[in-house]
């Protein structure tokens, strides 16, 4: 017990790190690709949604190998491996002169990001099937923590410079690298591990394996659904400050360090709470219920006061997310978790291939100088209605589930 908590504490804190740096980095990007391209907003978002697309077109091909590596050969070295590759990545960011600099980061970061798939295969080897929903929260919560410091300090850092939040994230990655490196121990038992095979790493013969457990199948599809409508958050939100309350760095950090606070408090506490009293299903069902909820009321905000006041009951959407780690992790045996999360990792990697150009794009059309219409929450209205179909699909498959795990072929 007393090595499994330190080692969770150790998880904790690299996932908090990790999402610290990519907090940081929020408030300022919009301003270093204007820098970098001489474009407006409306342009530059669209070239942020492009940096997501290279991002996540080398994870979808790299994520399901490092599962598969995981697996093979524990979890402690892919983790370090993607810390290694984060710090290299906002360090070429940093000194970009030019857009192709950005996107080799973006490039080289895609292919080793994969430090929280593999925490939470981490997790899955040292916790019990019926307690992993409250600690992959835990990890949510991490990464909520991350977003209420992340973004305060790199709107204040942004005062000194675009490229300044840049090289403090690379800084912190390398420290949450040495972390990983010197104290972490490793999870996957010898007995428990199984061969690499390159051929059987692919997203597609991934993806066909898992087809034989048809939950986890289907909380695939409702995670493809669900984050296609999410990742309207981090493509737009910085510029929708801008374009719509005429947001400073500084308030844009603000703003995404109380959505981080509030998915804090929600995955660290009100899940612990929640899930074994509501269960992993119903759970789920109100945490997108909560979710349509926000992304309606940001769509439609006349003020920055309402989307603060959007931001509480948007945050209880974060009981989705765990709930449906926790059902599909339930499903698979300790020598395939890495697998299945690389599988996640994976899919949730080609919903940013599709959901950030489209988001941006949407953006652009209401709220360019030739927009039809002005309108530019639309993105956040495309959001709800992902999010509500990803709720219809998650109903259908967990109708009737055991959430006992089936044995492995």
């Amino acid at each position: 017990m007393k090595n499994r908590t330190f080692s969770l504490v150790v998880l904790f804190l690299i996932a908090l790190i990790d999402s610290i740096g990519f907090g940081i980095i929020l408030p300022v990007t919009p301003m270093l690709l204007m820098e970098v391209t001489g474009s407006n907003l409306a342009d530059s978002a669209f070239y942020g949604g492009w940096l997501m697309f290279v991002f996540a077109i080398m994870q979808f091909f790299c994520m399901p190998i490092l599962g598969n590596l995981s697996d093979a050969y524990g979890r402690r070295p892919i983790i370090i491996f993607s810390l290694l590759v984060l710090a290299t990545n906002y360090v070429i960011m940093g000194f970009a002169t030019s857009l192709w600099m950005l996107f080799i980061g973006r490039i080289i970061s895609g292919i080793g990001s994969a430090t929280f798939s593999t925490c939470n295969a981490y997790i899955a080897d040292i916790i019990d099937e019926k307690e992993r929903a409250q600690y992959f929260g835990m990890l949510g919560a991490a990464f909520g923590l991350g977003f209420v410091i992340g973004p305060v300090i790199g709107g204040f850092l942004g005062d000194y410079g675009t490229r300044v939040p840049f090289f403090a994230t690379g800084a912190m990655a390398f420290v949450s690298l040495c972390v990983a490196m010197f104290v972490l121990p490793e999870s996957l038992p010898k007995t428990h591990r199984r061969p690499f095979t390159l051929k059987a790493s692919n997203p597609i013969s991934v993806l066909v394996k898992l087809s034989e457990f048809r939950i986890v199948f289907g909380i695939i599809g409702v995670m493809f659904l669900y984050n296609l409508g999410h990742h309207a958050l981090p493509a737009v939100w910085s510029f929708y400050g801008i374009e719509k309350f005429g947001w400073s760095p500084r308030e844009i950090g603000y703003s995404l360090g109380v959505i981080g606070l509030m998915m804090v408090i929600v995955q660290g506490f009100v899940i612990r709470a929640a899930v074994p009293m509501l269960g992993l299903r119903l759970a789920g069902i109100l945490g997108f219920s909560f979710m349509i909820f926000g992304f309606v009321g940001y769509a439609l905000a006349s003020s920055a006061i309402m989307v603060y006041a959007v931001m509480v009951p948007a945050a209880l959407g974060a009981l989705a997310g765990p709930a449906m780690s926790g059902i599909a992790s339930a499903q698979v045996g300790p020598s395939q978790q890495g697998e299945l999360q690389g599988a996640i990792g994976s899919v949730m990697s080609l919903t940013t291939i599709i959901s950030p150009p489209m988001m941006t794009t949407v953006f652009g059309l209401f709220s360019g100088e030739d927009a039809l219409y002005y309108f530019p929450g639309a993105p956040y209205l495309l959001a709800a209605f992902l999010t509500l179909l990803s709720l219809a699909l998650f109903v259908v498959t967990t109708r009737g589930m055991a959430l006992s795990p089936q044995p492995e072929s």
